[in-house]
C-alpha cells in the first residue's frame, strides 16, 4: 500500500519517496505519494520525479490494487530503479485548480440539495449530475447563493470515522454513483464550516482548498438533460 499523503495535506507540492515497485508497463509505485490518483471524478495528478541527477515526467496517476498509487511516466528512457529515493513534484497550478473546483462542487451540492448521480472535475470547470426530473427555474438565484457561500470564507477541514460508523449514517453520502472511499477501516469526512455553523459534511477522498474563499467566483454554465430523471449542472471559474 502507498501512503496517500494528499489525504492529510493537499498543499504538499514536493516530497521525497522510495520506489517500492516497478510495474511491467514501467509504471512507478512509491512508498508514499503526494500524487492524487484519478478517482471520484477528479483527474490524476501529473508532475515529475527527480533522482540521481535526472528527471522523469509523470503524465497521470491512477489507482492500483491493495491501495497502490501508480505513477505513469511519459517515456521509458530514464526511470528510477527499485529502492531509489526520488523527489516528487506535482503540477501545482493544475492540482490547485482541481482543489478549487472540487470544493466548489461540494458547495453546489448544498445549493442544489438533490441526490448526486455523477460528477467531473477539470482545472477550469466542474459539473454534477443530479436526480432532477424538472429543470432549474431559478438559475441566477442559485448562482448567487453559491457565490455567497464561496465569499463566506468557511473553513474546509477533515475528520475521520470508521467504515462501520459511516454505514450507520447513510445520510452522509450524497453521491449515488460513486461509492465512499471505504475498505481501509476508516473514511475521511470533509467538512465545510464549523460545528456551530456547518455548511456541508460528506465522505470524500479528493483534494480540497482550506477555505471557500480560495475557490473564487463561479458561474453556472449549461444545464443539460441527461435522461428522464437526470440533469447535468456545469459551473465555471469566472476569471
Amino acid at each position: 500500500m502507498t501512503i496517500p499523503l494528499y489525504l492529510e495535506d493537499s498543499y504538499l507540492k514536493t516530497c521525497s519517496g522510495s520506489v517500492v515497485e516497478i510495474g511491467e508497463d514501467k509504471s512507478i509505485i512509491l512508498d508514499k505519494s503526494i500524487f492524487y490518483p484519478t478517482s471520484g471524478g477528479q483527474p490524476g495528478d501529473k508532475g515529475f520525479l527527480q533522482f540521481n541527477g535526472g528527471r522523469c515526467e509523470i503524465v497521470t496517476t491512477r489507482k492500483g490494487e491493495n491501495g497502490k498509487i501508480i505513477l505513469v511516466p511519459l517515456t521509458h528512457d530514464y526511470l528510477p530503479k527499485l529502492g531509489d529515493t526520488v523527489e516528487q513534484s506535482i503540477d501545482w497550478e493544475t492540482r490547485y485548480n482541481h482543489m478549487r473546483v472540487h470544493s466548489a462542487l461540494h458547495l453546489l451540492s448544498v445549493v442544489i440539495p438533490l441526490p448526486v448521480t455523477g460528477g467531473s472535475i477539470s482545472d477550469i470547470k466542474g459539473r454534477l449530475d443530479f436526480n432532477m426530473p424538472e429543470s432549474l427555474s431559478d438559475k441566477e438565484e442559485l448562482e448567487s447563493h453559491l457565490n455567497e457561500l464561496i465569499e463566506g470564507g468557511y473553513k474546509i477541514t477533515n475528520s475521520w470515522i470508521t467504515d462501520e460508523e459511516l454505514a450507520a449514517q447513510p445520510g452522509l453520502v450524497k453521491t449515488m454513483s460513486v461509492k465512499p472511499p471505504m475498505g481501509s477501516g476508516r473514511v475521511r469526512l470533509v467538512r465545510i464550516g464549523s460545528d456551530d455553523h456547518q455548511i456541508d459534511l460528506q465522505p470524500c477522498g479528493g483534494t480540497h482548498v482550506a477555505s471557500t474563499s480560495e475557490i473564487g467566483s463561479m458561474r453556472f454554465g449549461k444545464i443539460e438533460k441527461k435522461g428522464k430523471q437526470n440533469r447535468r449542472v456545469n459551473i465555471h471559474f469566472v476569471d
